[in-house]
């Protein structure tokens, strides 16, 4: 595609992304299908160029305000993913000019939002939490996330794996937490290799994947994945399980669970039942109550922990829609808990890195549920060989906590209570 085509496109894009009407991985995968003559790499382009604008919204729009011509395509321009020299030749002297002069705009000289790109609110509670550490953060939600695999246990070995990658020319390394996982140089075409289609990786972010771990189920038990979603989180337990026991996979949405069935068959597990559920309180629910060994709620959070992977999410969420979430969020995890028998476990997840829906939720439930005895996370680990683990956790050790910037991973959080 001609260099000036290319731009106008990735203006289109980005007007359509700021719309905000959308998740913007949706709007993205819906203009490729409108456009189905891109090539990959004008696709890459694209994409890496809309989301450069999502993650640097508020830079970007100040740095526009001197330049000329439509908004939309002043910030394609300053988001441009591809060399300089290719851009350029799209663009017109009084373009190039501008450009130059943005590009020598030193970080120093920016104002506070202009610098972490966040709405206030946001940047106010990260900062109370996070203290002089805020700015790192802040800084790592610029840059895109890696990608994760999680090596099919039911199937292979992470070493044999990670030959099998390299063969195929694809360079990878073992994750330094996850006994599981591996982490990718680039964003290869996986679906067309034999690793994954015969089931032995699936995709999941490295975070995701210790949550898995802490759940801790084995051959034979009653487990439920209760927000399953597309049910990365599923796999990783029934591959845990050895494909025994019966593990039961809930969601209220049956879209989310169909995207789960290639998944499925693919992994060669036989002990998954999904199941879309009305609500919380389904009858389904009320029938399996107290027969669960473990449960796991990876409860409907603000996904902030996903900055890297969805900057658009900090623009589409608010204060109001985290106040609501949090009282979903303690009404599932009430219903959740009411599956687990004595001596269950039951583990609360959030791909959030605020406190209101993490910590605060965690310690109301502790504290109103005597039944259930919290467990340390960083002991529990520990106890599970993975590596640095008081490094994961909050301070005290009750709570896993991963950060981005810290542990590489997506921002998650986890607790663990055992039913007495």
């Amino acid at each position: 595609m001609h260099p000036k085509a290319l731009l106008d496109a990735c203006a289109e894009l980005v007007k359509l992304c700021l719309l905000f009407d959308h998740p913007a991985d949706a709007v993205v995968s819906r203009y490729f299908r409108e456009h189905r003559s891109l090539g990959p790499r004008e696709r890459a382009t694209l994409a890496e160029t809309a989301f450069a604008v999502l993650r640097k919204k508020l830079l970007f729009e100040q740095l526009a305000r001197s330049g000329s011509g439509p908004k939309e395509r002043r910030l394609a321009i300053l988001g441009f993913f591809g060399p300089r020299d290719f851009l350029k030749s799209a663009l017109s002297e009084a373009e190039k000019t501008w450009l130059d002069a943005c590009d020598k705009v030193q970080p120093s000289d920016l104002l506070a939002p202009h610098r972490h790109n966040l709405p206030e609110w946001m940047a106010k509670a990260l900062q109370a939490q996070l203290g002089d550490d805020f700015w790192a953060w802040a800084a790592d939600q610029q840059n895109p996330a890696p990608l994760d695999l999680r090596v099919n246990s039911l199937q292979s070995k992470r070493d044999a794996v990670l030959k099998e990658l390299k063969q195929a020319g694809v360079e990878a390394e073992p994750t330094p937490y996850s006994p599981l996982g591996l982490r990718l140089q680039g964003k290869p075409a996986l679906q067309k290799l034999d690793v994954f289609t015969r089931g032995a990786i699936e995709v999941q972010d490295e975070g995701s994947q210790l949550l898995a771990l802490l759940v801790d189920p084995h051959r034979g038990e009653m487990v439920t994945d209760f927000c399953a979603g597309a049910g990365g989180k599923t796999l990783a337990l029934g591959a845990a399980m050895r494909s025994t026991g019966r593990l039961y996979a809930f969601d209220v949405s049956a879209h989310r669970l169909e995207a789960l069935r290639p998944r499925l068959a693919r992994s060669g597990l036989s002990n998954v039942h999904p199941a879309a559920i009305a609500h919380e309180r389904d009858e389904r629910i009320k029938r399996l109550a107290g027969k669960m060994d473990r449960v796991l709620v990876d409860a409907p959070c603000s996904g902030l922990g996903t900055l890297r992977r969805n900057p658009d999410l900090k623009w589409r969420q608010s204060e109001k829609a985290v106040q609501e979430l949090t009282a979903k969020q303690t009404s599932i995890l009430e219903s959740a808990a009411r599956l687990l028998k004595p001596g269950g476990r039951l583990v609360y997840a959030t791909c959030s890195v605020l406190q209101q829906e993490n910590d605060d939720i965690a310690q109301a439930f502790t504290q109103t549920h005597p039944q259930f005895k919290p467990v340390p996370v960083a002991k529990e680990l520990q106890r599970l060989k993975v590596e640095g683990a008081e490094g994961l956790c909050t301070a005290n050790g009750d709570y896993l906590r991963l950060w981005s910037h810290r542990h590489g991973t997506d921002g998650f959080f986890a607790a663990i209570w055992e039913r007495v």
